[in-house]
């Protein structure tokens, strides 16, 4: 099996760099790499000739067009007969190829979504907002762990399809809205077999601060509910909670005024909240920096997942 890997990239040339030296350790060798440059002014051309490898590099340019239209013109110039799909911003394990290999083979796979982590060696930050991205207390934990593998919608960051599937459905559909859960649901609905594999992870440094996790949030509320479009099943209970969320924190002044006892149910339950997040992120990390970190992600997720959910679902509400 030979493996074309898909990575889109606009302005990252460092994180290229990180990149390509993790597929120089990998066990299983039989892949090439297809970087598509979407537009950038800061290019990683000279990265990838300088790179010295034992795998092909084809390196492609194109205006910004947005990464799902990037990837599709990385898989156009495929030469596997499996493609991955990269973010620019994640590091490999050696050993991720070969398990995306035994479990292509094995579970006779069309596609897979793979989970992220965090490295040990990324900041505080990073740790804590992968902790607000797979904590039980902010998604239910189900980004990466899911109990029927057969329901994960691959994510774009780490995900794989055979060249059939792309020849048969035409890759992604839109730039850069949910593009990865739509073209996901689409492809199960073809007929073809996508499954989670806990051990295909990256580990995924996401934004380097805060307000950049906040934006990402936002904008991750916003394409669930541009994904319905496309897909009316898409938006189920737990996309409803951050939105829920919000509206019980903004909700304590105004409820205080008129009815002290609820207003103190809903602190009480904010506080048991917050005990299950600290407890959970010391577990994970034995480092209390990072547990208020990660009770500061986590309300910021959540809280820019619902505003960016809300706000759309009214566009789409009244605008059609």
């Amino acid at each position: 099996m030979m493996f074309s890997i898909i990575i889109p990239v606009y302005n990252r040339p460092e994180e290229i760099r990180e990149l390509l030296n993790s597929f120089d350790l990998q066990t299983y060798s039989n892949f090439e790499v297809v970087i598509i440059e979407d537009g950038s002014e800061e290019t990683s051309e000279d990265v990838v000739q300088n790179h010295h490898s034992f795998f092909p590099i084809n390196y492609l340019m194109q205006e910004n067009k947005g990464q799902g239209f990037a990837r599709n013109k990385g898989m156009e110039n495929a030469k596997g007969d499996f493609y991955i799909i990269l973010d620019s911003d994640v590091i490999l394990p050696e050993g991720y190829l070969e398990s995306v290999r035994v479990a292509v083979l094995d579970r006779k796979l069309d596609a897979f979504g793979g989970p992220d982590r965090a490295m040990e060696a990324f900041s505080d930050l990073q740790k804590a907002m992968d902790f607000a991205m797979t904590s039980f207390w902010t998604t239910g934990g189900i980004r990466g762990k899911m109990k029927n593998a057969g329901k994960y919608q691959a994510r774009g960051y780490n995900m794989g399809v055979s060249a059939e599937v792309f020849k048969k459905t035409g890759g992604f559909l839109d730039p850069n809205r949910g593009e990865d859960i739509e073209w996901s649901l689409r492809i199960k609905k073809s007929g073809f077999k996508l499954e989670l594999v806990e051990d295909a992870y990256v580990f995924h440094k996401r934004k380097s601060d805060l307000k950049g996790f906040a934006k990402q949030a936002y904008s991750f509320g916003e394409n669930r509910v541009n994904v319905s479009r496309f897909h009316p099943e898409a938006i189920q209970l737990v996309h409803i909670l951050p939105s829920l969320f919000l509206f019980l924190l903004v909700s304590i002044p105004l409820v205080h005024a008129f009815d002290e006892r609820l207003s103190g149910t809903q602190i009480g339950f904010l506080i048991l909240w917050s005990v299950g997040i600290f407890v959970q992120s010391f577990e994970k990390y034995k480092d209390l920096k990072i547990c208020v970190l990660s009770w500061v992600c986590s309300v910021t997720q959540l809280s820019f997942y619902g505003m960016g959910f809300i706000k759309e679902l009214l566009l789409k509400t009244f605008k059609g």
